[in-house]
């Protein structure tokens, strides 16, 4: 007799840079149990420029959706709805490359997804049952990703300004926020307001055990 396996829930989370979407996929990971969840972040999926000159990199525009490989992400994500496990590529920021390395994300009942542009294409904007946007004031946001950028990927202040005034900012206003409107649940201000977090991932916890019975 054949034992029909429940499709995983698929949940996304977006919004702009340095929103608290990093935030708020922990605190879902920590009060949902992360035994439960395969987790994957759209960071993981930058292409691999190893092979441009320094100027050339310094001109790619990181913020717009083509510098994202978003069909190897539909491709995981799909993998792990079929109960199929994944090999999560692992970006270099400094480099701005793919390492030789992996990361294998297993097949669990729920699938969390974090990202800027995830809502951006319609064929992985239609993998999530659940689409999440974290929406926080732009300078909070700016005054996150300075801090980020300097302290985690050796970045100069001067330079993120640079490429907030050049990419992040406009490529924010043109991709980013319309998603908004495809979103289920709107959380302001990130991962302070507990909440709304709360009531998230509560609602995780008793999609779980719908899963079980």
């Amino acid at each position: 007799m054949s034992v029909e396996v429940q499709r995983p829930v698929t949940i996304g989370v977006a919004g702009g840079t340095g929103s608290g979407k990093t935030t708020v996929s922990s605190q879902l990971l920590e009060r949902v149990g992360s035994k439960h969840i395969a987790y994957l972040t759209h960071d993981s999926y930058y292409k691999d420029f190893r092979e441009l000159s320094d100027e050339e990199r310094r001109r790619i525009n990181f913020d717009h959706p083509d510098s994202l490989d978003t069909s190897l992400m539909i491709e995981h994500i799909r993998a792990l709805q079929n109960s199929l496990p994944a090999e999560l590529p692992v970006y270099d920021f400094t480099t701005d490359s793919r390492t030789p390395n992996v990361v294998i994300v297993s097949p669990q009942p729920i699938i969390l997804v974090e990202g800027i542009l995830i809502f951006v294409e319609k064929e992985l904007r239609d993998l999530f049952d659940i689409k999440i946007y974290v929406d926080t004031d732009a300078d909070i946001r700016f005054i996150r990703r300075l801090k980020r950028d300097i302290q985690e990927r050796g970045r100069t202040a001067e330079s993120v300004i640079d490429q907030y005034l050049a990419t992040v900012r406009p490529m924010h206003l043109e991709f980013v926020e319309p998603t908004k409107r495809y979103a289920d649940v709107i959380i302001p201000e990130g991962g302070f307001n507990l909440v709304a977090i709360e009531m998230i991932a509560d609602r995780i916890r008793s999609m779980l055990r719908e899963q079980k019975t």
